[in-house]
């Protein structure tokens, strides 16, 4: 049987994959403030961070799955028996790569409230993709929760000022590129997911991708000034914003699935608002509050037990 949008895909507790995407959301809020530290304040290489990021941790997930008696050595190598297995690691390698290197140059074309919103079009390529592969028509309040975080993200990162939106077509390329690799990257590791674990999947997914990423920089390449914040922040990253935020992503998408999933990360902008106000003292306006009340709404629909949200009505497309 094959994984639906929103159904879970395992016999966990929804109120975990719940719990694991939210806490991925909030990790990468926290890493994204600093890695954007580490590359204007520290002058660390983009290409550099994203390769580092996704090498170090690939090993230490590798090295804890082998280490696990559910995985094992047998199994952690078992991914590369069967071939279909094999295209479907390296595919997701690229997806895993290609949501990190699209986002970050779609900050560069632009700006970072641009490549926010536009990326978090992403559960909407996620429904429709859905919605072409079961040919049906997606239930009302699913449409109603994605409008709900796309507009809490908009108020969040933009505070409600639409000409913080630079839409260049560089812009718009890059920050549908992202938005398209963060939805690949949600879907594509199911069926992996299904057969082999989140710390095999993961680890290999990563390190493989790391090695993408160093045609673009090699890891031994270290630029930058390093100092005690530069230190702490990119061990952060390494450790939470990489080994463990994907891990509890990936995770989610293997319980909740990807749809619910992809909607519950729009507490990443809510998370790097809270850190600006209480952080770096900014004020907490009438659009921060609009974007939280939008966000909080979206966990609130995906969450309620009595949610009638499934993945698609039963009403069937016409053909």
């Amino acid at each position: 049987m094959k994984p639906t949008a929103n159904l879970p895909t395992t016999n966990y507790s929804p109120t975990k994959g719940y719990i694991a995407a939210m806490a991925a959301a909030v990790i990468w809020g926290v890493n994204g403030t600093m890695m954007q530290f580490l590359v204007t304040d520290r002058a660390i290489n983009i290409e550099w961070l994203i390769c580092l990021r996704l090498l170090v941790p690939g090993i230490i997930l590798l090295i804890m799955a082998w280490m696990s008696p559910r995985v094992g050595a047998q199994k952690l190598f078992s991914i590369w028996h069967r071939r279909k297995d094999v295209i479907a690691l390296l595919i997701f390698s690229i997806g895993l790569m290609g949501v990190q290197y699209t986002f970050i140059a779609a900050i560069k074309a632009s700006n970072a409230a641009t490549a926010v919103v536009i990326q978090f079009t992403a559960p909407v390529l996620v429904v429709v993709y859905y919605a072409l592969k079961k040919r049906t028509w997606p239930a009302a309040k699913q449409w109603l929760a994605i409008l709900l975080a796309l507009l809490g993200t908009f108020f969040l990162v933009t505070k409600g000022n639409i000409y913080q939106i630079a839409l260049s077509g560089a812009a718009v390329g890059w920050g549908l590129a992202s938005s398209f690799a963060l939805a690949f990257y949600s879907v594509q590791p199911i069926r992996l997911l299904k057969e082999y674990s989140a710390f095999t999947v993961t680890g290999w997914g990563m390190l493989i991708g790391a090695l993408w990423m160093s045609f673009f920089h090699t890891p031994w390449d270290v630029e930058g000034i390093w100092d005690s914040y530069t230190v702490v922040f990119f061990i952060f990253i390494l450790l939470f914003g990489g080994l463990i935020a994907f891990t509890l992503y990936l995770s989610s998408v293997k319980i909740i699935g990807a749809y619910k999933t992809t909607l519950l990360i729009s507490i990443e902008p809510l998370t790097v608002a809270i850190l600006s106000i209480c952080w770096l003292q900014m004020a907490f306006g009438l659009s921060d509050l609009l974007g939280a009340v939008c966000i909080l709404s979206t966990i609130f629909l995906l969450t309620r037990k009595n949610a009638k949200l499934r993945p698609f009505r039963k009403k069937q497309l016409q053909k």
